[in-house]
């Protein structure tokens, strides 16, 4: 069988728990647009979790809600799908297995770091399971992702957190975000604005983004609710709008996933993503921002 997921934390131990209880031969990393927008082939036999629903896929897990872009799964299809902090909660709980049990704590940060229910203390000095987070987050800009992954299902698989963390891969990452987060957070000032209860961040004019803790941007505007990050996508083909709800600041009614599902994306009630046309850009992300102002 080849698993298909997300290269990000919740696709790690997503990764951890089927290879446990499956017989996974391959791991491919996608991200949900390309099913979406149909450019990625689902095959016979494929476990699917973290993205859209594709009919092709013998199982499929996901914890995102379910949009207008997306198909809707057959209610007899095999796996699960619910509203919940993590796919790997969801997976974890459709096999509720004791082979399963040494992974409570890593699914259970994992809920944490992908709802983002994270405090001052997990943004300004990460630790164990959050900063291993960091270190695999696209929106950290560390990049070279696919080898990092599979290396990360294969140590958490049968390591501690504390041995995952020591390992010179790991270790490089951690110190290359720690150096680079004063920077990171400079550029974040010269980049963000508010528009009212929204934080705006543009990354569009820079050439590279720069590595980083994306939660950082909350420090700058705590009276905002909700975020806009707007950056291009490779080959400047689209722009890439990525919305979420401040994680210190739990005020903003905006439904991010289904915003960010009428310009072709999706996501959950407090984060979301969608790719919007360059010609169509500044009208397009205009509207978005009226939206999470309406919401309040």
């Amino acid at each position: 069988m080849r698993l298909v997921t997300r290269g990000d934390l919740d696709g790690v131990t997503s990764s951890v728990l089927l290879i446990t209880m499956e017989h996974i031969d391959s791991i491919e990393l996608i991200h949900p647009q390309d099913i979406t927008d149909d450019k990625f082939e689902i095959k016979e036999n494929d476990i699917m979790a973290n993205l859209p629903y594709h009919p092709k896929a013998t199982m499929w897990f996901d914890h995102h809600e379910l949009t207008e872009n997306n198909l809707k799964p057959p209610e007899n299809f095999t796996g699960n799908h619910s509203i919940a902090p993590s796919v790997a909660r969801i997976i974890y709980g459709y096999y509720d297995s004791e082979q399963l049990r040494r992974y409570e704590y890593l699914v259970s940060e994992t809920d944490r770091f992908d709802s983002a229910r994270l405090d001052m203390d997990d943004i300004i000095d990460p630790r164990r399971v959050i900063l291993l987070g960091f270190t695999i987050d696209s929106r950290s800009g560390l990049g070279g992702f696919r080898e990092y992954f599979e290396k990360l299902v294969s140590w958490l698989k049968t390591m501690t957190i504390e041995e995952v963390l020591l390992q010179p891969a790991v270790r490089e990452r951690i110190k290359i975000l720690k150096e680079q987060n004063a920077n990171f957070l400079s550029i974040l000032k010269k980049n963000s604005r508010k528009d009212g209860n929204v934080l705006i961040t543009d990354f569009r004019q820079l050439d590279k983004i720069p590595v980083g803790n994306r939660f950082l941007v909350y420090t700058l505007y705590p009276d905002t609710n909700v975020s806009v990050r707007i950056q291009w996508g490779p080959e400047k083909k689209f722009a890439a709008v990525t919305l979420g709800h401040n994680i210190f600041n739990r005020t903003s009614n905006a439904k991010c996933g289904q915003i960010c599902s009428r310009y072709g994306g999706g996501g959950h009630n407090g984060a979301g993503a969608c790719p919007v046309n360059p010609e169509d850009a500044e009208r397009q992300i205009s509207e978005i921002i009226d939206l999470l102002k309406k919401a309040g």
